[in-house]
């Protein structure tokens, strides 16, 4: 995962190191250390301080590379900040530059990946029937997620109810009922065109009648910016009473995606998000924008189109192949 920009941000750090090892000597030296044990003394280790200029240039080209890789502005102004506090001005061994770079590097994104996780198996324990609205705009893949995560949950035995939510698309509703009956779970769903609310009220009645433990509950995704759209959402969040509410952004839509999930959490709320077609993009900035700009934590990836194809988020793997 994210091959090209791990690639890339290690040609970027190799010609740190390069740069400032052929760089003329503007150093300081380290004091010699005294012997110990008859070992020899060891030559002075010849450092350099980066000034605040230097870090500027030698920041640039990494820069682009996290701009190329749909990483927001915001997040490379901020990772940008942090490597500086960490460089400029304390001496660091010209050999290793890179290294400590990447160290540096590292520690920012451990930072911006640092939102909790919430646990869905966990918390479908602990309350029956557990309730997830899943929003996004159309075409993200959120029909897709939901048959992936219903999957999930019948392969720890919880019985599901997938809800139809989105009664604006007769094509959303036929391709949810695929789903179902793929996956032998009930639907609910109304007639083309009746309140979403509606729906959703039914499908979380259904599930406490019926001692089904996860209720799925789609919902239309017309235009990120359609104020009806908002209302509509907040109204089955309202009647519905969601556990959690899921964002389901494509990666390979870069900043739009990370626009989308910050205008849903300003108008919805989200409590978590899924990230799309991750098999296709090998840039991976989305999901460190999205979890910057957002501070909500990224719970799976989409890497396919199969049931199976749902790749628990794990901020370790991810800081991994990137670096």
């Amino acid at each position: 995962m994210f091959n090209g920009l791990r690639k890339q941000l290690g040609n970027v750090l190799k010609k740190f190191s390069k740069q400032v090892e052929t760089e003329p000597e503007v150093v300081e030296q380290a004091e010699r250390q005294p012997k110990s044990m008859g070992k020899k003394i060891r030559d002075a280790i010849t450092k350099i301080k980066l000034s605040e200029e230097r870090f500027d240039q030698l920041f640039w080209d990494l820069e682009l590379v996290l701009l190329q890789n749909n990483v927001a502005t915001l997040v490379v102004e901020n990772i940008k900040q942090k490597l500086k506090e960490e460089l400029v001005d304390k001496p660091v061994s010209r050999k290793k530059l890179g290294d400590v770079i990447r160290q540096a590097l590292e520690n920012t994104l451990k930072e911006l990946l640092s939102a909790e996780t919430p646990e869905l198996l966990a918390m479908a324990e602990e309350k029956r029937p557990f309730v997830i609205l899943f929003v996004g705009v159309n075409g993200s893949g959120k029909t897709t997620t939901i048959a992936k995560i219903c999957k999930l949950f019948l392969n720890h035995n919880k019985r599901c109810v997938m809800v139809a939510s989105d009664t604006f698309r007769a094509a959303a509703i036929q391709q949810l009922e695929h789903h179902a009956k793929a996956l032998g779970v009930k639907l609910i769903r109304h007639d083309y065109g009746s309140d979403p609310a509606a729906v959703a009220y039914d499908g979380v009645a259904y599930a406490k009648a019926h001692s089904i433990d996860v209720v799925l509950i789609d919902s239309a995704g017309r235009l990120h910016t359609n104020r009806n759209l908002m209302d509509e959402l907040r109204k089955i969040k309202r009647v519905a009473k969601p556990d959690l509410v899921v964002y389901v952004g494509e990666s390979i839509t870069g900043n739009d995606c990370i626009e989308q999930a910050k205008l849903f959490e300003e108008h919805v709320g989200i409590d978590a998000i899924v990230l799309t077609k991750l098999d296709v993009d090998e840039k991976g900035g989305a999901a460190l924008s999205i979890a910057y700009v957002t501070k909500k934590p990224i719970i799976y990836f989409g890497t396919g189109q199969g049931y199976e194809d749902l790749e628990v988020f794990d901020p370790e793997k991810i800081i991994k192949g990137l670096l």
